[in-house]
């Protein structure tokens, strides 16, 4: 019983983009794969100097494609683990212009296959993923644990959490929209099984750095309540952000939403500079526990140079928002997904 319900969690945890968004090509001579990660150029997002397209070997031996983007100024680097319906030609725009606003180095990367990466999506593949982005992070760009904010957005909650349980001096760490674990997304569980997936309730009361914890409260596919009890079992916690109506795919649409994760991020970098770590974050906001309102400042614009193959995640998203003057209400990107949802409350 416990190995078929386990086998349908992850069943219905992976729907990479098909056709993936994006193709490859290959500037390094690929043959250095083994040793050293190979740059390529992905012909359907615009090319920038301070973008490298990257393939990482796993220690499960698959191949996955990640992007850099470099700030000018960082205060810090961002590792993004993405949800279970994008890859990185849909998430190219938003990295960069987080990169930006935040005034960090980003990395982001690709599950096993997904997008142009080998393998197969499976929980036990997506933390050898994280890890070989963690690597490259540390070898290839000289970042220190310090300096890293891990962030997972749905399902990318698992190979953060799971990273962050593993790594006693990270700077921070943002849980967008997370799971409690697999099954109970599927299931009000009441206590953790051992065929469960992706078990971030056991994991989150490891993590040694401030968590920021965000949720729309009209999450029709992960409830809210997945996000409020992964806060209060923080042991750090940094004000949450309760998105007031928000889904599950639509936050970023918020006002509010860059203008909190710009203020924790300059926050836990003053507090890393002024004590060495040896501080906790000051939360300067009463309302730790109420749902937050859009306001008019900070609004979170998206460029319009980027091909449409960069933008199935978001495009449609933006003018209905425009039409109908607020955000959407959250969806899955496939109609097989939509389908299921419909049935089970799925889609992370």
């Amino acid at each position: 019983m416990g190995g078929v319900t386990s086998s349908i969690a992850a069943k219905f945890a992976f729907f990479p983009p098909t056709p993936p968004s994006y193709t490859l090509i290959s500037e390094d001579d690929t043959s250095s794969l083994e040793t050293q990660p190979v740059r390529f150029s992905i012909p359907e997002v615009p090319r920038k100097n301070n973008v490298e397209v990257l393939k990482l070997r796993t220690r499960k031996g698959n191949d996955i494609v990640a992007i850099h983007v470099k700030h000018h100024k960082p205060s810090a680097t961002l590792l993004y683990s993405h949800g279970n319906a994008a890859d990185l030609g849909q998430m190219f725009e938003l990295f960069v212009e987080l990169s930006n606003r935040l005034r960090v180095n980003l990395m982001g990367y690709d599950y096993s296959g997904y997008g142009q990466s080998t393998g197969k999506p499976s929980e036990c593949n997506t933390y050898a993923d994280i890890d070989a982005a963690y690597k490259c992070l540390k070898e290839q760009y000289d970042v220190k644990d310090e300096q890293l904010i891990l962030y997972g957005q749905s399902v990318g909650s698992g190979p953060t959490l799971d990273l962050a349980s593993r790594i006693p001096n990270l700077r921070g760490v943002v849980l967008h929209s997370p799971i409690l674990s697999g099954l109970r997304v599927l299931y009000p569980v009441k206590r953790t099984f051992w065929f469960d997936i992706f078990k971030n309730i056991d994991k989150i009361g490891i993590v040694n750095c401030p968590v920021l914890v965000i949720h729309g409260t009209a999450d029709e596919v992960v409830d809210w309540s997945h996000g409020k009890q992964l806060w209060e079992l923080c042991k750090e916690k940094y004000e949450p952000l309760w998105l007031s109506g928000g889904g599950h795919s639509n936050l970023e649409l918020y006002p509010e939403f860059i203008k909190h994760l710009k203020k924790y991020v300059q926050t836990i970098s003053k507090s890393k500079a002024t004590t060495n770590g040896s501080k906790k974050p000051t939360v300067e906001s009463d309302n730790q526990s109420k749902a937050s309102e859009t306001g008019t400042a900070d609004t979170f614009e998206l460029s319009s140079d980027v091909p449409e193959v960069s933008r199935n995640s978001l495009d449609s998203r933006l003018e209905k928002s425009r039409k109908s003057n607020k955000p959407e209400k959250s969806r899955m990107s496939t109609d097989r997904v939509d389908r299921f949802r419909r049935r089970k409350g799925l889609g992370w």
